[in-house]
C-alpha cells in the first residue's frame, strides 16, 4: 500500500517516471484520461451548483440519463458540440484565452 510521506516533490518529474515523457503513447493516454476525469468534474460540480438532476439536464440538452451519468463517470467524452450545449443547459459561458 502506498502512503503519502509528505515529501515534497517535483510534479513533472513524477509523471514522467510513473507514466513517461511529454509525447511519448503512455503518457498520451494518462493525459487524454486526466483531462477527460477533470472535465466530468466541472461538468458534475456546475451541474449540482445549477440544482439540475441529470434527468433534466439531459432533457435540457435532448440526451439521455445515462449519457448524462456517463460524461460525469469520465467513461464518455462529450463531443464539443455537447459540451457546449451542456455549458449553455447550465447557463455557463466558455471564456477562451491565451496560456500564459
Amino acid at each position: 500500500m502506498l502512503t503519502n510521506d509528505h515529501k515534497t516533490r517535483n510534479y513533472s518529474s513524477v509523471l514522467v517516471s510513473q507514466y513517461g515523457a511529454k509525447g511519448t503513447s503512455e503518457r498520451a493516454k494518462f493525459d487524454e484520461e486526466a483531462y477527460s476525469f477533470y472535465t466530468s468534474q466541472i461538468l458534475l460540480d456546475a451541474r449540482k451548483n445549477a440544482r439540475l438532476s441529470q434527468e433534466e439536464l439531459a432533457r435540457r440538452i435532448g440526451a439521455d440519463k445515462s449519457y448524462i451519468s456517463r460524461i460525469e463517470k469520465g467513461t464518455v467524452v462529450p463531443s464539443v458540440a455537447t459540451f457546449y450545449r451542456i455549458i449553455n443547459a447550465l447557463g455557463l459561458s466558455v471564456n477562451i484565452s491565451p496560456a500564459l
